[in-house]
């Protein structure tokens, strides 16, 4: 199912959660809506599925409006990042209760539902485990529990909210790389909320990066870290390195050093050039003056601290296995092999 997301507005008090957010959640997709605390992630896929109401925009489901359709007619999977499982009710239950409380013809015959839960179960590879009881499981038991009572329904779209939040690091990549495969066998259209870009960059199709209620920038994986459209996306999907610059005529000025000038950037304003760590490199006729400062080993890699001539703050500069070791008080000279150039920030 395709949803398209048109100017959507939602306040709370005087904060815009959402303010004009437009998106398309393609057919069969994993978007990541990406963003800190207070973004309006979690809105945005609240109103997806009906728990929030937008006071203006339009939600499209399959080119039909949504927007005042609600949560059961939107038949809308909805995994809650505390699993918000029954504790009364065993895993069968669980998986069941959103087919055992239907009415009328929607109605389901008992055979039916043992037999949907059976299939549920082994698709989350819960086989065997549906006479237990929540507190019996382990938390990432209870993430596929919540999983299969959302696919039970056998909803249009699957909206997970921080799915792994509650979860411990080995546990996380378990289950980030077991949803992935889950997604690819099913083909069901997901939107996951998360904060963690590592998370949102291995498993999404696409990511939606946002920032105060609205959408910063849209892109594949690769697109949203190579190709950052704004200095916040440069600062909060990877790390990013930030220099005084200014163009003049044909060049471009960066902390001493003298570029090419693109069309693109603005002459004569203050400017900002952002260079991820790994994008800095170690070479003899690198444009900066350096002195090493901390050096930090992460298994095959080296991480540096590095401080160009006259300045007062530090480079963080990644090096790949096989670099040359370095060490603190050497002198290098560093180069850019990718950057982006925007304004700088007023103040």
């Amino acid at each position: 199912m395709n949803i398209r997301i048109h100017n959507l507005g939602k306040q709370y008090g005087a904060f815009p959660a959402l303010d004009g957010v437009s998106l398309d959640v393609r057919s069969g997709e994993l978007l990541a809506l990406l963003g800190p605390s207070g973004s309006g992630k979690t809105t945005l896929l609240r109103a997806i599925a009906g728990l929030e109401h937008p006071e203006r925009g339009q939600i499209l489901f399959d080119g039909e409006d949504a927007t005042g359709l609600s949560v059961q007619a939107r038949r809308a999977g909805f995994v809650f990042q505390h699993y918000a499982l029954f504790k009364h009710l065993d895993v069968r239950g669980n998986i069941a209760f959103g087919l055992e409380v239907r009415r009328g013809a929607e109605r389901w015959s008992k055979a039916r539902i043992n037999a949907k839960v059976d299939e549920l179960l082994a698709l989350v590879q819960l086989d065997g485990l549906g006479a237990r009881y929540p507190a019996q499981l382990s938390g990432g038991q209870r993430q596929r529990v919540a999983l299969a009572r959302a696919l039970a329904i056998e909803p249009r779209v699957l909206l997970l909210d921080e799915p792994f939040g509650a979860l411990d690091a080995q546990v996380r990549r378990d289950l980030r790389r077991w949803l992935r495969e889950l997604h690819d066998r099913t083909g069901l259209t997901t939107v996951f909320v998360t904060h963690d870009q590592e998370e949102a960059l291995e498993l999404a199709d696409r990511v939606a990066i946002l920032n105060r209620g609205r959408i910063e920038q849209v892109g594949t994986p690769g697109e949203v870290y190579d190709q950052p459209a704004s200095p916040f996306v440069y600062g909060f999907v990877g790390e990013a390195n930030r220099l005084p610059a200014r163009a003049q005529g044909q060049v471009l000025e960066v902390a001493g050093a003298q570029w090419p000038r693109a069309a693109s950037v603005p002459e004569g304003q203050a400017l900002e050039v952002f260079v991820r760590p790994e994008d800095l490199v170690v070479e003899a006729e690198g444009d900066w003056q350096a002195t090493v400062g901390l050096v930090q080993r992460s298994g095959p890699r080296q991480r540096l601290r590095a401080r160009l001539a006259g300045a007062t703050s530090d480079l963080e500069v990644e090096l790949p296995a096989g670099a040359p070791a370095y060490a603190a008080g050497q002198s290098i000279r560093l180069g850019a092999r990718r950057y982006g150039v925007f304004p700088a920030a007023a103040g």
